[in-house]
C-alpha cells in the first residue's frame, strides 16, 4: 500500500482504514484487595462546554500506584461551582467539596487503569477549575509528562566481549518535574537500575548473542519514558568483523570486503587473510593486516580476485584470522565473466542488505529476521516511525530470497523468510483467540464511515442488515481451523510504542498495532496509534475503542487489518519460486511454503466482498441495501483490505470479519489471481476457492479496461459503499457491475490515486501476466499505458532520470459494457510533476521490461534498461538511495484545526494516556503522543524546520524500496540474460 502526506510528496509503506466493526458488553475487571496500597494518581480535568451559568466537565482519573479498592475522588471547588448531574460515578457534594464514589459496577482501579466520570454543573461569576484531587485520600497531581531518555551508550552495532561488563549511559529529563530513576533494559528484563544523574549501569553476564537495549525512565509522578532500542552484540571473545560476509565476484574481476576488531584491543593485532575451503581460482589479499588501539573499528579492505581463466565457475571462503580471537568468515562466490552488470548489482545489494551493519533487519533469539520498514527511525510515511513494519515489507523479503534462489539455487533464506512471516506478522492462534466463536449470518455490525474525522466515534448500527459470510465455513472444513491465516498489516518491530505483545503492557517485541481507523480524511499525521489486542491498559477507560465507535459498553478485544496487495504479493513471489525451484529440480523442497501461499490466497478471499456481505450493486442506503446471500456480495476484486477481530476473553460468545467494498486500482494482482486459478501447487483447498479466483482474475481485467483513461494512465476505482456509507454518488456517476467510479477510492488526504507509484506497482504485475501467459486483455491495457508513462519520463546521463510522481484526473469512465466497452474519451489525465523515486522507478522498470520481453518492444526495454542503469548511479554503502527533503514535517507540532480539519482529531471529553505517558486529549499534535521522537538523533533537523528554519532533508533506506530495486535487476537477468 502506499499512503502520501498532504504536504509532502508521496511516501511508501502499507495502510489499513477501517471503522472498527464491532463491540460487545463488558465491564472492566474486579481487581482483588492489594493490602497496604500505595496511592499514586495523576487527574486531567476539563471543561468540555460552557454556557452562561452552567457547564459540563469530565475528570480522568489514572491510578499509577497499587490497585484502589472502591475507589473514592474528592476535590474543592474553588468559586463554589455546583454538581447538577454526575454520570460514571456516584457524585454527593458538601458546600464546596465534591465526593465521586466508584459506580457499583466497577468499583475498583487497577494499577496503571484509567477512569473518568463527567458531570454537568452551574457557575457564578468564575469557573475555574479545582486543584485539590485526592484519590482514596491521598492528594493527586494534574496531566502528567512523560520524562524523554535517550541511551547514549552502548551504541547500535556494538560488541562485547562475554564476560565483560557492559557499560550503559541515559541522558533523561522531565519537563513538570523530576526523574526518579532510569531502569536499562536487556531484551526487556531490567539488567541496572540509577536514582540519580549523570544516569549509568553495568551488565554482566550477558549471554553470547544479539540483544536489545533501552533505557526507561520513571518520574516523580510515574510517568514512563522508553527509548528507542539499540542492537549489540555480544561474543565470545575479542573477534574479526568482516562486511559484507559475502561476496559473489565475475570471473575475472575484483570484490573487496571490509575488515575490522569488535572491541578494542590492549595492544597491536595482526589479522591473516587466507582461503580456507574452496576453488584457488579465488585468491585475497594482503595476507595481513594490523590493527591499532586507535583504528581497529576502521575498516580495511581486503581485495578477492577471480581468475581470469574461463574454468569451472567456483566458491572459496576466506578466514581472516588472529591467535586467540574469534576468526570471520567470508564466503566467495565466481559468477560467470559474461554475466551482466544487472546480475553483479543484484548480488552486491543483495549482500548490502542482509550485512547486519546495514541495519534493515532485526534479528531474534530464534534466529528469524524481521524487516524494518526503514533503516533510519525518524520517518513518518504510512508507518509512522522507520522501525515499524509492514505485510508489504515481508513480502518484498520473501520475493529478494526467492531471487536470491534463483540465481544461486539456495532455498533456505526463501524458507527461512516465510517461516518469519509466519511467525511475526501473521497472527498466532493465541492472538485472535476466539475465531471459534464467530457467526457467519451475523460477520459483524454495520458503522458508518464518515468524510470527517470530528463525526468519530461512529455509531454501531445494528438495524442496518448485513449479509451472510459464505465462506468461513469452507475455509474451516478445508483447514481444519477457525484461525484466519493473512497478515496484519503492521507491527511495532522494537515495541517503541510499549504497548506490548497484545496490549499487555509487556516488553514484548515485536508488538501488533494499528494507526488509521477514520475515515478518507485522516492522514498519518492526524492518526492515533493503538494496539491491536485493546485490553484498557493503556488510552482512557475503553482502551483506545470509544475514539473510533460509539456503543453502550466496550470489550477487551483483538482487531487485525489485512493489506490485500502485499499478501496477493506473497502469493505472486510463491508462483515464481515454484517455477523456479521446479526449473532446478528442487520444487519439493519449498513445497511447503507454496502449499501455504495457496491457504493464504484462499482467505485473501475476503477481500473480494463487500465490508458488510451486502450485495453487489445499487446500495444507496445501508437500510435497504440488503445483506447478500451465498457470493452475491462478491465484487471479486482486491479491496482495500479485509479485516477480523473479536474477544481477547475466551469464554466471551463473538469474533467478527468484514471485507471493503471500495477496490483501487493499484491493489489488483491478476497475476496472483491467474496463479491460484490455474497453477496446481498453488491451488486453494476450499470448495470454491479456485473457482472465485479464475472469476476475479477476469474482474480485475475488466476493471482496469474500464479505468483506463484516454491518455493511457489508469483512474482510481470503484466503490460499493459510497463515502464508506453506503450513500448515494452524485448524478450520472458511471458503474461497473452496479458499482460506482470513484476517482480516488478509500482517502481524500491528498487524492489517493494521486501518486504514479500505484500505476507502477499496478502495470508490473500485469506486465508480468502478459509475460508470463500472453494474456491478450493485459496486453491490451499495457500497448495503451507503456506509451503514456514513456512519453513522461526521461532518463539521461550519470544517474540523471525522471519519472512521473503527482498525477491529475479530470471527467469519467463510460458506463463499462462488457461486451462493447467504451472508449472513455471524457477520461484524462495529466502529469503535474515529477520524481526520483527510486523504489517505483524499479517497479516501473519491471513494467516495461516484462513488456518488452513478450512484445518485443524495443524502446520500452531501452528504457527500463535505462532506469535500472540510472539507478547504480545512486548507490552508497548501504544499499541505492537519493536525498528527498520533507516540506510535510512541519506537521510534527500541527494540532486539530477545525477549519482545516487537519492535526490529530480527540473528542471533546476524551482524554487518555499513552504508554510512556503521554497525554491525548483535545488539542495535542503528532509529537505531544510520540514524544519519542523528541530523543532521535535526527530529530534536530526537524526542530529547526519547526523554529522556521528550512525544511529538513533526509537520505532514507526503506527496505521494500531495496528489495524492488534489487529484484528488478534479477528480472533482467531472467528475461535478458
Amino acid at each position: 500500500m502506499r499512503y502520501r502526506t498532504r504536504a509532502g510528496r508521496l511516501r511508501t509503506g502499507p495502510l489499513a482504514l477501517i471503522a472498527a466493526a464491532a463491540t460487545a458488553a463488558g465491564v472492566m475487571p474486579f481487581v482483588a484487595p492489594v493490602a497496604n496500597a500505595a496511592v499514586t494518581c495523576t487527574v486531567n480535568y476539563q471543561v468540555t462546554n460552557q454556557w452562561q451559568g452552567g457547564f459540563g466537565a469530565s475528570v480522568a482519573i489514572r491510578n499509577q500506584g497499587d490497585a484502589v479498592n472502591n475507589w473514592r475522588l474528592t476535590w474543592t471547588f474553588p468559586n463554589g461551582q455546583r454538581v447538577q448531574q454526575g454520570w460514571s460515578g456516584t457524585f454527593s457534594q458538601s458546600g464546596s467539596v465534591v465526593t465521586v464514589a466508584a459506580p457499583t459496577w466497577s468499583p475498583n482501579l487497577a494499577s496503571g487503569a484509567q477512569t473518568t466520570v463527567g458531570f454537568n454543573g452551574s457557575w457564578t461569576g468564575s469557573n475555574n477549575p479545582p486543584t485539590d484531587f485526592a484519590l482514596n485520600g491521598t492528594p493527586c497531581t494534574g496531566p502528567n509528562t512523560a520524562p524523554s531518555v535517550s541511551l547514549t551508550s552502548p551504541t547500535a552495532g556494538q560488541a562485547f566481549q562475554s564476560g565483560a561488563a557492559i557499560a550503559m549511559a541515559a541522558t533523561a529529563a522531565d519537563t513538570d518535574g523530576s526523574v526518579a530513576k532510569v531502569d536499562f533494559l536487556a531484551d526487556g528484563v531490567v539488567v541496572a537500575t540509577d536514582t540519580s544523574a549523570p544516569f549509568t549501569g553495568s551488565w554482566t553476564g550477558a549471554a553470547v548473542g544479539e540483544h536489545a537495549i533501552t533505557a526507561r525512565a520513571t518520574d516523580d509522578k510515574g510517568g514512563v519514558g522508553t527509548s528507542t532500542a539499540v542492537g549489540i552484540r555480544v561474543l565470545a571473545g575479542q573477534a574479526v568483523q568482516v562486511s559484507p560476509n559475502s561476496l559473489s565476484v565475475r570471473q575475472g574481476n575484483t570484490g573487496t570486503f571490509g575488515v575490522s576488531l569488535a572491541t578494542a584491543p590492549t595492544a597491536n593485532v595482526t589479522v591473516a587473510v587466507s582461503r580456507s575451503a574452496g576453488s584457488t581460482d579465488l585468491t585475497a589479499g594482503p595476507a595481513s593486516l594490523t590493527f591499532t588501539p586507535s583504528n581497529w573499528a576502521t575498516k580495511q579492505n581486503v581485495t578477492v580476485t577471480s581468475a581470469d581463466n574461463g574454468g569451472a565457475l567456483g566458491t572459496a571462503t576466506f578466514t581472516v584470522s588472529s591467535t586467540g580471537i574469534a576468526p570471520a568468515t567470508v564466503e566467495v562466490r565466481e559468477v560467470d565473466g559474461s554475466a551482466s552488470d544487472f546480475e553483479q548489482a543484484f548480488l552486491d545489494l543483495y549482500a548490502k542488505i542482509h550485512d547486519p551493519a546495514s541495519g534493515y533487519f532485526r534479528t531474534f533469539p530464534d534466529g528469524l529476521k524481521v524487516p524494518y520498514h526503514s533503516i533510519e527511525t525518524l520517518m513518518v510515511e504510512a508507518p509512522d516511525h522507520g522501525h515499524q513494519t509492514t505485510s508489504e515489507a515481508f513480502s518484498y523479503y520473501l520475493w529478494l530470497e526467492a531471487s536470491y534462489a534463483r540465481i544461486t539455487g539456495e532455498w533456505a533464506s526463501f524458507k527461512k523468510a516465510w517461516a518469519s512471516m509466519e511467525k511475526y506478522i501473521i497472527p498466532a492462534t493465541a492472538d485472535q483467540p476466539t475465531n471459534n466463536k464467530y457467526d457467519p449470518s451475523k460477520p459483524a455490525t454495520y458503522a458508518p464511515e464518515h468524510p470527517r474525522m470530528d463525526q468519530y466515534p461512529s455509531q454501531l448500527d445494528s438495524n442496518a442488515p448485513v449479509g451472510r459470510d459464505p465462506i468461513a465455513a469452507e475455509l474451516k472444513s478445508a483447514y481444519g481451523t477457525d484461525d484466519i491465516y493473512g497478515m496484519h498489516w503492521l507491527i511495532d518491530v522494537d515495541n517503541t510504542y510499549g504497548f506490548g505483545r497484545c496490549g499487555d503492557e509487556s516488553d514484548a517485541a515485536p508488538a501488533y498495532i494499528n494507526t488509521y481507523q477514520r475515515g478518507s480524511s485522516e492522514s498519518v499525521w492526524e492518526t492515533i496509534p493503538q494496539p491491536s489486542c485493546d485490553t484498557f491498559a493503556h488510552g482512557g477507560p475503553n482502551g483506545y475503542l470509544d475514539l473510533f465507535t460509539k456503543d453502550a459498553s466496550y470489550a477487551k478485544q483483538y482487531k487485525y487489518t489485512n493489506a490485500p496487495d502485499a499478501d496477493a504479493r506473497a502469493v505472486q513471489v510463491a508462483l515464481l519460486a515454484q517455477e523456479w525451484a521446479t526449473e532446478q529440480g528442487k520444487g519439493s523442497e519449498i513445497a511447503p511454503e507454496v502449499a501455504k501461499a495457496a491457504k493464504m490466497g484462499d482467505y485473501l478471499r475476503y477481500a473480494m466482498f463487500d465490508k458488510y456481505f451486502k450485495k453487489i450493486g445499487n446500495c444507496t442506503s445501508p437500510t435497504t441495501c440488503p445483506g447478500g446471500t451465498g457470493k452475491d456480495s462478491a465484487h471479486y476484486l482486491m479491496s482495500w483490505y479485509y479485516a477480523w477481530g473479536g474477544a481477547t476473553d475466551t469464554s466471551a460468545g463473538w469474533a467478527w470479519r468484514i471485507g471493503s467494498g471500495a477496490s483501487h486500482q493499484g491493489y489488483q494482482n491478476p497475476l496472483a489471481a491467474y496463479a491460484l486459478a490455474n497453477v496446481p501447487a498453488l491451488k486453494p483447498k476450499s470448495a470454491t476457492g479456485q473457482q472465485d479466483w479464475a472469476t476475479s482474475m477476469t474482474r480485475q481485467l475488466e476493471m482496469l479496461q474500464w479505468l483506463q483513461s484516454a491518455d493511457g494512465g489508469i483512474a482510481g476505482g470503484v466503490t460499493n459503499t459510497w463515502e464508506g456509507s453506503y450513500g448515494q454518488p452524485p448524478a450520472g456517476t458511471p458503474t461497473f457491475y452496479g458499482m460506482f467510479y470513484d476517482a480516488h477510492p478509500v482517502w481524500r488526504d491528498p487524492p489517493s490515486n494521486r501518486w504514479f507509484g500505484f500505476q507502477a506497482w499496478q502495470m508490473e504485475r500485469t506486465a508480468a501476466l502478459y509475460e508470463m501467459t500472453g494474456n491478450a486483455a493485459a496486453k491490451k491495457i499495457l500497448d495503451k499505458w507503456v506509451p503514456w508513462a514513456i512519453a513522461n519520463t526521461t532518463v539521461g546521463a550519470n544517474g540523471a532520470f525522471q519519472i512521473p510522481s503527482d498525477l491529475e484526473w479530470t471527467g469519467a469512465p463510460d458506463n463499462w459494457n462488457a461486451t462493447n466497452p467504451g472508449a472513455n474519451a471524457n477520461l484524462r489525465v495529466r502529469v503535474l510533476n515529477h520524481s526520483q523515486d527510486v523504489g517505483i522507478a524499479a517497479s516501473y522498470a519491471k513494467t516495461l521490461l516484462n513488456y518488452a520481453a513478450e512484445s518485443g518492444n524495443a524502446q520500452a526495454k531501452t528504457v527500463g534498461e535505462g532506469l535500472l542503469t540510472a539507478l547504480l548511479a545512486h548507490r552508497d554503502d548501504k544499499g541505492i538511495a537519493v536525498p528527498e527533503t520533507r516540506a510535510d514535517y512541519n506537521r510534527f507540532d500541527d494540532t486539530y484545526n477545525t477549519s482545516t480539519r487537519e492535526g490529530p482529531y480527540v473528542p471533546s471529553g476524551w482524554s487518555g494516556t499513552m504508554p510512556n505517558g503521554d497525554q491525548i486529549r483535545p488539542g495535542v499534535s503528532f509529537t505531544d503522543i510520540r514524544s519519542m521522537f523528541k530523543q532521535d538523533p535526527d530529530w534536530p533537523k526537524v526542530q529547526a524546520y519547526l523554529d522556521g528554519g528550512p525544511a529538513p532533508t533526509f537520505t532514507y533506506h526503506r527496505f521494500w524500496a531495496q528489495a524492488e530495486i534489487a529484484t528488478a535487476f534479477q528480472l533482467h537477468v531472467e528475461l535478458f540474460g
